[in-house]
């Protein structure tokens, strides 16, 4: 048995589904994402069984990239917790064979209530799609699953379903890096979109010297500093900057008079500075742009600090 040849074919099978999902595009579609950026409530999404496990993921999307929403379990709902549905409030339905009956059930009191709901299912003809505001089609002709029974393509096709409306979403809402970060504080995008320079940087024993310093003195300083560089200062003015890589490149081009070298003559000029209330975002962007692994922290033309890559958390 070619065990990878199995899995080939699984991701063979779920691509294919997946690309076809585009052709069961309709104007629900549209109008499924316009209700929801205009809705005043919340998105609450319920399925049982692996819809339900698909569901809890589009929810979590969903709240994470600017759209209110939570997973409502619909045996649960069923018994006392449709309390948690507000009027304003849109749901999302999801059974892959539209005859789920803990979601089915839930329609009547939807109904009642007036709420906008979305069925997604892959039958265009069930009680689900018939009884929805939107119907989202999430119809697959094959399963992964040899036996056709396990939910493989099918899921795989729902949970892109909801990531194309979260996407969508997205899109309306002009939701940034910056704002998907307030969502995310923990993590390391959240890191360095909202932490700033002034709170990483190293500002106590800044590797510094005179443009006359020698070789000896600047290898000494850069070797004592350990952030591989040295600034080359004129009392409070920054002249320069020299790096480790500078120093290696000078060995091996000027050679002969390698220790008579004087920091002047190894220095390069104009060094990349950034503000300390500069975002790490900010900071790793100018590294890329500039091709640099470090920054001097100037404020008012005052050297305060230094932050490197390695700071940044990335």
């Amino acid at each position: 048995m070619d065990i990878n040849s199995i899995a080939k074919d699984v991701f063979e099978i779920e691509s294919k589904e997946i690309a076809n999902l585009a052709n069961n595009i309709t104007k629900d579609f549209e109008k499924s994402v316009n209700d929801i950026f205009n809705c005043n409530g919340k998105l609450i999404i319920s399925g049982m069984g692996k819809s339900g496990i698909i569901g809890k993921k589009i929810a979590a999307t969903m709240a994470s990239t600017g759209t209110p929403s939570f997973f409502l379990h619909p045996a649960e709902a069923y018994h006392g917790d449709l309390g948690m549905i507000g009027a304003n409030d849109i749901v999302l339905l999801i059974s892959n064979s539209g005859e789920t009956d803990e979601v089915l059930k839930l329609i009547p009191f939807l109904k009642s209530q007036q709420n906008i709901t979305i069925g997604m299912s892959g039958n265009i003809n069930s009680t689900l799609a018939k009884n929805c505001t939107h119907h989202l089609n999430i119809h697959i002709s094959k399963e992964a699953c040899p036996l056709q029974l396990a939910p493989t393509s099918s899921t795989t096709a729902t949970l892109v379903m909801g990531d194309a409306l979260a996407v969508a979403l997205m899109k309306l809402r002009d939701f940034r890096d910056s704002d998907f970060a307030q969502f995310h504080p923990g993590g390391s995008l959240g890191r360095r979109l909202l932490t700033t320079v002034e709170d990483v940087m190293h500002k106590k024993s800044l590797p510094k010297c005179t443009k006359e310093s020698g070789i000896k003195e600047i290898v000494q300083i850069v070797s004592e500093g350990k952030m591989g560089l040295v600034i080359v200062m004129r009392e409070s003015d920054i002249l320069g900057i020299i790096t480790d890589g500078d120093i290696r490149r000078a060995m091996e081009s000027m050679e002969e008079k390698f220790f008579t070298l004087q920091a002047k003559d190894l220095m390069s000029l104009n060094p990349k500075t950034v503000n300390s209330k500069a975002k790490l975002m900010e900071a790793q962007t100018m590294m890329s742009k500039y091709k640099v692994n470090s920054l001097l922290v100037v404020n008012n033309d005052k050297l305060i600090g230094i932050v490197q890559i390695y700071d940044l958390g990335i």
